[in-house]
């Protein structure tokens, strides 16, 4: 008889999960607070616009590839890769940066800018690219059942990278730079981590071979949920069930086991197996009712940046303005440093604008556009009061008219915003944290919420809280190292 498996959340680590398992035999079921699938990755459709939720591309397409091939299934979702990777803006500047994989378009950028800057960033990706090689397949691929056994990792990668983990992401990035250009645009990709690169770790330069060098960025035909009705169509094939609009708030457990979850209407749900994919750290705290993860011990974890993400539709087209859009204002360092923890250094912030009707006509009415800006911001733990939102939109709204020399407040049909307040309670994220746990060297590898439970041998996690972290391939791998755990507890 097939094992029966409950996965409380269906964002990509959960789908993911449920597909490799189900695609094995194993009968699955998920239970999601949501009215629809995807987590964060997920959907806003009115008004005749589509857009886009949380991410807006992804790197590593290979992991995808992983996860189809270990399926036994086609790629149900046809991507393509971004050329340019996306650009960058400078206020007071006409100047647009490209940002191409081709570093010789990309040197051309950078003319009268930065002295040397091929030479430059060859040996910056150079030393990103053996970070990657000496890191990825030994410390985030694989599962550790104990720290010690995850020091020992540490300890088999070449001592030549040593005093990379002594510095930031931006002592890192800058030294090889002078201008304060390659060095704000090199350093960007930090913010990916739901961090700033002051305060992300240097070790975390690989991305840049990744960005640059390795695999670059692709978008989905169709926007990004398409990933998520492709999975979900993919999983049904396979009898797969769900249950929307189901919270789970408590559970029943015996002889080391969770036997059942208790969703908000008092339903229970049964299994012989479940996987968490709601956030690790504060599943085991809020419904498990974990010391070790009360609110206190929460509070005391270093959490990822909040976002302000808001969504406009407008009755005009914007020619002028490419599919990935990044603004830096002229005070990137003082922001970014005080991001987390100073609401006063937003009046002019760095934003970044999506147009995902730009190649994709579909997500726009004719003669409209789909605009997702996002921002980072304090997440609920130092910002608790979002009165202002409407103020500091609009201050976005109106940078980026003024830059482009188009009034589009005038032009605008539809919007709707999200803050952190409204990051935590839909998606439950802990304070609004937007990617869960940040990854300090504290809270990375075997120093992370396992993806296994420590008391109930049937229960297992994945997605950003737990290994290997935040970002579509990383809820990838993660799915895999999960569904391991699953195998070897069988």
């Amino acid at each position: 008889m097939s094992k029966t498996v409950v996965i409380v959340g269906t964002g990509l680590g959960g789908l993911s999960t449920g597909l490799r398992l189900a695609t094995r035999g194993y009968k699955v079921k998920f239970v999601e607070k949501a009215p629809q699938p995807g987590g964060r990755l997920n959907q806003i459709k009115k008004d005749g616009f589509t857009f886009d939720i949380g991410p807006i591309f992804f790197s590593m397409p290979y992991e995808f590839e992983e996860l189809i091939k270990d399926c036994g299934i086609e790629m149900p979702f046809d991507f393509v890769e971004l050329d340019p990777l996306y650009t960058v803006n400078f206020r007071g500047s006409d100047r647009k940066f490209s940002l191409y994989k081709d570093i010789d378009k990309l040197s051309e950028q950078f003319e009268g800018v930065e002295p040397n800057f091929k030479t430059k960033l060859t040996a910056y990706l150079k030393k990103c690219e053996a970070l990657y090689n000496d890191t990825v397949n030994m410390v985030i691929k694989q599962n550790f059942d104990s720290i010690p056994s995850y020091l020992m990792a540490l300890m088999k990668v070449n001592p030549v990278h040593l005093p990379v983990l002594l510095k930031t992401f931006w002592k890192q990035s800058s030294s090889y730079f002078e201008s304060k250009e390659a060095q704000q645009i090199v350093s960007l990709i930090a913010f990916f981590l739901g961090r700033t690169p002051f305060d992300t770790n240097a070790v975390y330069t690989l991305l840049s071979h990744i960005e640059f060098s390795h695999t670059g960025y692709y978008n989905v035909k169709g926007g990004m949920y398409t990933i998520v009705t492709s999975l979900v169509n993919e999983l049904s094939k396979h009898n797969v069930s769900f249950e929307y609009n189901t919270e789970i708030v408590d559970f029943k457990a015996t002889n080391n086991k969770i036997t059942s979850l208790t969703d908000q209407n008092g339903k229970t749900h049964e299994a012989d197996i479940f996987v968490i994919n709601a956030d690790a750290a504060l599943f085991r705290g809020t419904v498990l009712n974990r010391k070790k993860f009360s609110d206190k011990k929460l509070s005391k974890m270093t959490w990822t940046m909040g976002y302000l993400t808001f969504y406009v539709g407008v009755k005009t087209q914007l020619p002028q303005v490419e599919h990935h859009n990044y603004f830096l204002g002229d005070n990137y360092e003082t922001y970014a440093k005080d991001v987390m923890v100073n609401p006063g250094t937003l009046e002019k912030p760095y934003y970044y604008v999506n147009v995902l009707s730009k190649h994709n006509s579909e997500c726009a009415p004719n003669g409209c556009e789909a605009l997702f800006f996002v921002c980072p911001v304090p997440n609920l733990i130092y910002k608790t009061d979002w009165a202002d939102k409407d103020e500091m939109i609009n201050s976005i709204l109106e940078d980026f008219s003024e830059r482009f020399k188009q009034d589009i407040s005038k032009d605008i049909i539809f919007k709707m915003e999200y803050t952190p307040e409204d990051w935590q309670n839909q998606f439950n994220l802990y304070k609004g944290a937007g990617l869960g746990l940040s990854h300090s060297m504290l809270q990375i590898g075997a120093l992370r919420p396992k993806n296994y439970d420590e008391k109930f041998k049937n229960t297992f996690y994945v997605g950003s809280s737990t290994i290997p972290g935040a970002g579509l391939p990383m809820a990838v791998i993660s799915s895999k190292l999960t569904a391991e755990r699953v195998y070897d507890y069988e």
